[in-house]
């Protein structure tokens, strides 16, 4: 046998092994043994509830370590008909779709109860019904425009600030910097929070808050590998890959942002009235602000300024049509925390930005105050958005 037949031999027999005793282990005796008299541990995660005229769609998945038999449903404390598919029964991290023939009534709410063989109860409350928009020019018109409101135009119009980041004296273009720094420390925190709060309604079974540290964690890592020499070359180069940074990292959160959205105006959980949406204008032009900081006291080209504007607020739109086509908690989960590790990583190279100009320390007045300029901004700007 040869050095490299070696080395894949003795690296492979402990997983080997490994598999094998696994094997052992689940197909013997020990197992049915220790769970001889014990219930079994059920578990349903309602993922997506969507309504059609007279007809409730429910999508469960089995988060548990035991197979879950759907025995009846009631809607509103009312046993009702059922069609269920693939089977009644859900093995593990398996999916199931029930089909609910209800005269639901439009505005009002609506609870939702699956009761398994064993009389375990699984509820879902619908807030507001309304039906769910079908795929279709309308639908996809609709959301884009969506995504425009909140994503693009705002961070477009955020850009127009380059004139006047171009005039500022350096002190005060180390505030600008140290503030885009505050309006990303206050995304990153959100985009946490939120992964965090999507988390909570993932089935047990994939962990969602190790969702969300896997995905901040792995996003930081890889773009710091990935990242690390243009964003230290130094000079015009190396600070517009800082701008293209921020602007990754503002259209991955962005992206979360738009899922949330749509998701929530397909099930008609939220109205989209006008006072939304100056909300999330004001709340998403600062991003715009945040991208061309690091540009100010360079030349770039118009296509540069678009493809920034791009990279930033387009994402809104897509996350805004998977949310509602076909909204899941675990991908919702794992666009936040991606979000999260990449503007992670945006605010580490805006550190080196400034350490780079400031040679007597970081932390001066001007960066100091810009870091909690730019997260009581996005704080104010954040009240004018309805939860």
């Amino acid at each position: 046998m040869t050095r490299t037949g070696r080395l894949w031999f003795w690296g492979l027999l402990p997983v080997v092994l490994l598999a094998a005793l696994s094997l052992v282990v689940v197909r013997g005796d020990v197992i049915a043994f220790l769970r001889r008299g014990v219930p079994p541990v059920e578990e349903l995660t309602f993922e997506r509830v969507s309504l059609a005229p007279n007809v409730i769609r429910v999508e469960v998945v089995n988060g548990g370590p035991d197979p879950v038999t759907v025995a009846q449903v009631m809607v509103d404390e009312a046993f009702w008909e059922f069609a269920i598919s693939p089977k009644p029964t859900v093995g593990r991290l398996r999916r199931a779709t029930i089909e609910i023939p209800y005269p639901w009534v439009w505005g009002e709410p609506h609870q939702i109860t699956l009761l398994s063989s064993t009389g375990l109860t699984f509820s879902h409350e619908i807030a507001v019904a309304a039906e769910t928009p079908k795929p279709g020019p309308r639908f996809f018109g609709a959301f884009t425009a969506i995504g425009l409101y909140v994503g693009v135009i705002p961070v477009a119009l955020g850009l127009l600030w380059l004139p006047f980041l171009r005039n500022l004296e350096r002190r005060w273009m180390h505030f600008a910097l140290a503030l885009t720094a505050g309006l990303l420390l206050f995304l990153g925190a959100d985009a946490l929070h939120e992964g965090f709060e999507a988390a909570e309604t993932v089935a047990g079974a994939f962990q969602g808050p190790l969702v969300v540290v896997v995905g901040a964690m792995g996003t930081l890592l890889l773009l710091q590998m990935v990242s690390r020499a243009k964003v230290t070359a130094g000079g015009e180069p190396g600070r517009r890959a800082v701008a293209y940074l921020i602007a990754l990292g503002i259209g991955l959160h962005n992206l979360g942002e738009g899922l949330a959205i749509g998701a929530a105006y397909a099930l008609g959980e939220a109205t989209l009235g006008a006072f939304l949406i100056v909300g999330f204008m004001l709340h998403n032009t600062t991003e715009g602000l945040g991208i061309v900081a690091p540009l100010a006291h360079d030349r770039p080209q118009l296509k540069t300024l678009a493809a920034l504007g791009a990279l930033a607020g387009l994402p809104t739109v897509l996350g805004a049509w998977i949310g509602g086509l076909a909204y899941s908690p675990l991908y919702a989960t794992l666009f936040l925390s991606v979000g999260a590790g990449a503007i992670a990583q945006v605010i580490i190279a805006l550190y080196r930005v400034v350490a780079r100009e400031l040679e007597g320390g970081v932390w001066t007045p001007y960066t100091a105050g810009g870091v909690v300029a730019g997260m009581v901004v996005m704080y104010g700007t954040g009240l004018l958005v309805a939860a």
